[in-house]
């Protein structure tokens, strides 16, 4: 038997190996090394313009809208979104499309809260809100729990896929590469570099999509010739390992082509895609460091509303260019993409549970030309780096912002950068041994694996910021153990799929059904609730919190003029005068500096130095973040356009539904 599994495994390497030869050309290699060039050039250009945390408060609209596409589509969508399609079908679009509703609702009502707040982090909203230092601290160590077994873990397993297939290279040693041109423009450029460097990479995203569905298309036959044959994309072998497989495991769903599926049987049933969803998506979008935070450096409302309109439209397209492609792999690629039996499915790709997550990457490296090839492999390469850089920045924020600061309250804005630095060296590192289990998770479904991981731990949080701002009769108490009785659900759903395994059409899990029966989306919502329920049902047994505390904090008081005292007033005392000021600025020596200490500020994102501000400065910079005031004109242009991207998202629906 041993044998036998190193004779497939090593049949499979050949095959992998095979592929990567299609990427050994000049004309390939000549598009990678100007597209690594091109985005080096963007991202040197803007790395002097600011050391903010926050971007300097000064983004226009499209580089924001296209940052927060770019963050959210990560290499993990190509694969895991194009992969689940051509197991089960469109359906899985759902889990993008929804994502517009959400996107709204983060700029017309969450935003302006977090901007009126004034606050830089979503845990420093909560202490703001509720005061006290546990839910912050909670909240921060959770959102790096979330990146390293759920964003940055997934964008390098799914990265190295393509590295695999297209170069051949060890995928650990590619893997470590790629990390460290992320971890330069992150480190040396800030957010704006980021998100300047992310709009680039949205636009190389697009394009080389686009051009990759219309070959898909034109090589299937068109979009009637795709329906049928999709519908008869079966393997040849379907037989094997001493099992009986059932045809339901390796046919084409009856269903494949709707978005909303049967409640019970259905792999996404539809009150989960209705009700499930959007709760992640909630977390997701309006809660998320990541996301959130592109939103606070935008010049004014309309440019944020703006940015989540286009991010909107944006969102609509990754079943044109993601799915579907995924779905004409199966049909182009049936005996690999859609294999079944094990031993079959190792001498393909090296994973007895499943080789769908390879239908993109076959479909890049088989149906494109050269040159067009490399350009499919930088699309893939911004995808990763635009992702993790976005991760990297954002995780750097939480750790030096909201734990860091804890333990020294004294610290210089050069020791926060130079912490934040050392700390997304140890979130990669974590991230990096958490790989294989993100492998085998789902059968094999990346998406699956990214939305079930979402449901378990998102749903308290969401729940929490949804109490924060719409009752201010909410309280710490309230919120606290709502957030626990959540946690320890959601652990105790998580875990025990971990230890029995989540698995597949051949082998069910093993797990009790009182614990893991019930569909991830369903749980989501379950958990949703518990936690609202335990949120309110606490925080009306114990004191309300006066609403001197509370002015520009939830939605009933955010247009209150009166000062705030707030929660947090004693910290700040505590903290007292140090070099830093408000919203991140550097205060650095004017002393003159050698060569030596230049490259070193240069390296942690200490470029230039900035006086520090007076006290009237610092007022008038402090009024200037905190504005949420719109003028007219551009308050009905943005509204207009939410109309019209509600129609055609109503039109997306009636058709694909």
């Amino acid at each position: 038997m041993a044998s036998t599994a190193s004779v497939s495994t090593s049949t499979a390497s050949s095959e992998l190996s095979s592929l990567s030869n299609n990427i050994n050309n000049a004309a390939d290699i000549s598009v990678i090394v100007i597209y690594f060039v091109a985005v080096m050039a963007v991202g040197v250009w803007v790395c002097g313009s600011t050391v903010r945390f926050l971007g300097g408060g000064s983004l226009g609209w499209l580089p924001m809208g296209a940052s927060l596409f770019a963050s959210n589509i990560g290499s993990g969508h190509f694969v895991g979104l194009a992969g689940t399609g051509a197991a089960s079908g469109i359906a899985v679009t759902a889990f993008e499309s929804h994502s517009f509703a959400l996107l709204l609702v983060l700029g017309w009502i969450f935003v302006p809260i977090y901007i009126k707040a004034g606050v830089m982090t979503m845990p420093e909203y909560l202490k703001k809100r509720f005061g006290g230092k546990r839910l912050q601290i909670y909240l921060s160590i959770l959102s790096l729990f979330i990146c390293v077994i759920l964003t940055i873990s997934a964008d390098i397993f799914s990265g190295a896929i393509f590295i695999k297939l297209a170069l051949g290279l060890n995928i650990y040693l590619a893997i470590l590469i790629l990390l460290a041109i992320t971890a330069i423009f992150t480190i040396t450029g800030g957010l704006a570099s980021v998100i300047y460097t992310d709009t680039f990479q949205a636009v190389i995203m697009l394009v080389g999509s686009f051009i990759l569905m219309i070959f898909a298309f034109v090589e299937v036959g068109g979009y009637e010739s795709f329906t049928e044959k999709f519908m008869n994309a079966i393997p040849s072998v379907v037989e094997g390992d001493n099992l009986t497989i059932s045809p339901r495991c390796y046919t084409p769903q009856p269903d494949s082509f709707h978005i909303f599926r049967d409640p019970v049987t259905g792999d996404i049933p539809w009150p989960g895609t209705a009700f499930g969803m959007p709760i992640t998506a909630l977390w997701y979008w309006c809660i998320n460091q990541v996301i959130v935070q592109r939103c606070l450096c935008g010049k004014n409302m309309s440019h944020v509303k703006a940015a989540c309109i286009l991010c909107g439209y944006l969102k609509l397209l990754p079943l044109f260019f993601m799915v579907m492609p995924g779905m004409i792999s199966r049909i182009l690629y049936t005996d690999m993409v859609a294999c079944v039996v094990p031993s079959e499915c190792v001498k393909h790709c090296g994973v007895d549970v499943g080789c769908t997550n390879y239908a993109y990457p076959m479909l890049v490296m088989k149906l494109m030309p050269m040159g067009l090839r490399g350009l499919m492999l930088s699309v893939m390469l911004a995808s990763l780096m635009s992702s993790l850089t976005s991760v990297f920045n954002s995780a750097s924020t939480l750790f030096t912002i909201d734990l860091y600061t804890k333990i020294r309250k004294k610290a210089s804005e050069r020791e926060l950068m130079i912490a934040g630095r050392l700390f997304v060296a140890v979130l990669i590192a974590t991230s990096i041994l958490w790989v294989p289990i993100v492998e085998v998770s789902q059968g094999g479904q990346l998406v699956h694996y990214t939305e079930a991981i979402s449901s378990y731990l998102g749903p308290p949080i969401a729940a929490v910021f949804m109490v924060a701002v719409f009752c201010k009769r909410a309280n710490e108490q309230g919120a606290f153990w709502g957030l626990m009785v959540g946690l320890v659900m959601g652990l105790i759903r998580m875990i025990a799929e971990f230890s029995y395994g989540t698995g597949s059409c051949l082998a069910p899990s093993s797990c009790p059904k009182v614990i893991c029966g019930v569909h991830y989306l369903y749980f989501a919502i379950i958990l949703f609730f518990v936690s609202i329920l335990v949120i309110l049902g606490v925080s009306y047994l114990t004191k309300p919190i006066p609403d001197v505390h509370l002015y520009r904090l939830c939605w009933a008081l955010r247009n209150s003029k009166e000062d705030r005292i707030d929660l947090d007033a004693e910290d700040k005392e505590e903290y007292g005068a140090d070099d830093r000021t408000e919203g991140g600025n550097v205060s650095l020596p004017e002393k003159p500096r050698g060569c030596l200490k230049k490259s070193c500020d240069l390296c942690c994102g200490l470029q230039r130095a900035e006086s520090k501000l007076t006290k009237e400065e610092e007022e008038a910079l402090k009024q200037q973040l905190t504005d949420t005031t719109e003028k007219p004109f551009w308050r009905m242009v943005v509204n207009v356009n939410v109309i019209l991207l509600l129609a055609v998202a109503v039109f997306f629906y009636g058709y694909f539904a």
